[in-house]
């Protein structure tokens, strides 16, 4: 199998990297700040359209993305010369111990997941294509239709490998047409999907103690169909977010909008260890933790995404890669990587 061009970047996974990165945060800084289960409409409100757009849906797409790079990492080292298979091992044991400081502070990170499944991954990529694919997409369906979350990382990998493998994100202008296509059948079956969840949506305001045993079962109920409905169908939601970014990245003025996705995305490992960091430093330092509302915790995210968006940004002109992404080079590969771009890239 030869790998992707070995020495240019593919842009669009670190805008796509970028923009999950967006919606991660917004589904991991409830659990950071202890925020109550909403009460006001407004926090009703905003936590429905989480469930409904954001929910499984930007985890997926970095699985994925995860898959897909772990494909490019291993016929790169190939295409080198190189022991591909130790080196990803030590990028695996670095990204777990890595991961393993992290759930000191953030119980739910990811990143321990991906390393898991990454390594149980690596012995499909000598399997063929055809294989990968199937095998993800049966995985894939059975583990979001039975909404066992924890697991859907290792199906989508797979097809991130199978997706490097087909070399779907070389070319990209070429094959526009199928890509419109394909974000099309996503869309409608998004929407569809969408609408269903929607008859499941719990009540907003409700009295307990007036329902019966019967309305409040049916109100449970409603509850979990509802979380459960989103996740089945977050991969098809999530599929359309992709195509539409894509899509969206041939065009030259909204290449230039989304233009700070890519740093935030080349720099995804950083910046998503500093959601963490940042989200608990705001939250200790003005006394939030459990003092704030859903909606409250959007403000700080924004606060977070231009913070981090600016520093990417501003790291990027000067160094090569960023602090995290450059120490876990150097323990893959055991030496010193430079760190400061030359003279000529300025």
């Amino acid at each position: 199998m030869q790998p992707i061009d070995l020495n240019k970047r593919i842009d669009t996974l670190d805008y796509l990297r970028g923009f999950a990165l967006l919606g991660i945060i917004l589904v991991n800084i409830p659990g950071l700040l202890w925020i109550e289960a909403p009460k006001r409409p407004i926090d009703i409100a905003y936590h429905h359209i989480l469930m409904l757009f954001v929910e499984g849906k930007f985890f997926t797409i970095f699985s994925f993305l995860f898959g897909v790079g772990f494909y490019i990492f291993i016929a790169r080292a190939y295409a080198k010369n190189e022991k591909a298979f130790l080196l990803f091992i030590r990028r695996i044991i670095l990204l777990f111990l890595i991961g393993l400081v992290h759930a000191f502070f953030h119980p739910g990170e990811a990143l321990t997941v991906y390393a898991i499944f990454g390594l149980l991954a690596l012995p499909f990529y000598k399997v063929r294509k055809e294989i990968n694919l199937t095998i993800g997409l049966i995985l894939l369906a059975i583990t979001a239709y039975y909404g066992i979350k924890i697991a859907m990382p290792l199906p989508l990998i797979l097809l991130g490998l199978a997706a490097g493998q087909y070399r779907i994100f070389e070319n990209l202008n070429v094959k526009r047409k199928k890509i419109i296509v394909f974000t099309i059948m996503m869309f409608f079956i998004s929407i569809g999907g969408l609408l269903y969840q929607w008859n499941y949506v719990p009540s907003s305001l409700i009295d307990f103690n007036s329902l019966s045993e019967e309305e409040f079962a049916e109100h449970i109920t409603n509850i979990k169909q509802f979380s459960l409905i989103g996740l089945q169908f977050s991969p098809f939601v999530s599929a359309f977010y992709v195509g539409l970014i894509i899509l969206l990245l041939q065009l030259p003025f909204f290449k230039f909008v989304l233009s700070p996705l890519k740093g935030y995305g080349r720099m995804a490992l950083t910046n998503y260890l500093g959601q963490t960091a940042l989200i608990l430093f705001v939250g200790h330092a003005f006394q939030l933790i459990g003092n704030i509302s859903y909606i409250q915790s959007l403000w700080i995210c924004l606060g977070i995404y231009i913070i981090q968006l600016l520093f990417s940004r501003l790291w990027l002109k000067f160094f090569q890669f960023g602090p995290f992404e450059w120490l876990w080079r150097m323990g893959t590969y055991w030496t010193v990587p430079s760190m400061f771009k030359s003279s000529r890239e300025f």
